[in-house]
């Protein structure tokens, strides 16, 4: 794939590394960064890669514009080639579905949705052809997900299914987005599967929430002592449905600072992952379970 470079203002880069999002894209947009972090290049501030793009923040006064478009389509060919293998992390997030938080948030929102008679999963799971609630939520939570970015607000991960595409789930975002959903929300829009880190605007269909702190400012959860933000590209994801019981006793945990999450070592290939998706999946599994 041609990477599409424009320039933003007189201190940015934009790449389009495709225009729409798929874990090739996505490696691409990651050897790239990993390349022009390496490079050390003069005048380069920030690098910052998303879905399938990325964005380069350059000071012009130490490199020109035109010099630094030169040094990043020079990379182009070796990071298409790039083998695409990732030392990562797998990790269990725990999900109260149909929750009654966002249950209440959801339905002060009715008029800006594309079925008002109907709760966000409900019409989610119409709209993929699934008979019943619970199907859906089997689907959503019975495969890996891949963090493809971290954005948008501190901390909130860009979840992508590890699936066929055909077997993707795909929502349509609210018609207008609500001003208000709760923090911890698991959210859905497009193609993308989110964690809200915080209280706030949204127009992603709301699923259910999760007691696992994912964003710590302060960095006392235990977990977030030396990261404030949990999530790092790269990184996959298992949904594990919960009951009610199960939330307050995790939601007891965090507050009492004893919360542990399931993180694993992995190792991800997307050769592998594209030859044999349900066997890999399978092996990621087996590195979650420590088996």
């Amino acid at each position: 794939m041609s990477i599409r470079f424009s320039f933003g203002g007189d201190e940015h880069i934009f790449a389009e590394v495709s225009d729409s999002m798929s874990l090739e894209a996505f490696f691409t947009s990651l050897s790239m960064t990993n390349a022009v972090r390496e490079a050390g290049i003069r005048g380069v501030s920030e690098i910052c890669p998303a879905n399938a793009s990325f964005q380069i923040k350059f000071d012009p006064d130490q490199i020109k514009p035109g010099d630094l478009l030169k040094e990043l389509q020079s990379m182009e060919g070796a990071a298409a080639k790039s083998d695409a293998t990732l030392k990562t992390r797998i990790m269990e997030i725990p999900v109260y579905y149909q929750d009654p938080w966002t249950h209440e948030t959801l339905m002060r929102f009715r008029e800006r949705h594309q079925d008002p008679q109907a709760t966000d999963i409900e019409y989610a799971a119409r709209v993929n052809g699934y008979g019943t609630v619970e199907d859906f939520i089997a689907a959503h939570s019975g495969s890996p997900w891949f963090v493809s970015m971290v954005g948008f607000v501190a901390g909130l991960p860009f979840l992508y299914q590890m699936v066929e595409r055909q077997r993707q789930i795909e929502v349509p975002k609210y018609l207008r987005p609500r001003t208000d959903t709760p923090k911890l929300t698991v959210g859905y829009g497009g193609c993308f599967s989110c964690i809200y880190s915080v209280r706030g605007a949204g127009g992603y269909q709301m699923f259910g929430i999760t007691p696992m702190p994912i964003y710590d400012p302060n960095q006392k959860v235990s977990y977030l002592t030396e990261e404030m933000c949990l999530f790092r590209p790269g990184d996959i994801v298992k949904w594990k449905p919960i009951g009610r019981d199960d939330y307050d006793a995790a939601l007891e945990a965090v507050e009492e600072n004893r919360f542990q999450p399931v993180i694993r070592e992995a190792r991800f290939s997307l050769t592998e992952f594209n030859r044999d998706i349900d066997g890999t999946n399978a092996k990621l599994m087996e590195a979650l379970h420590g088996r």
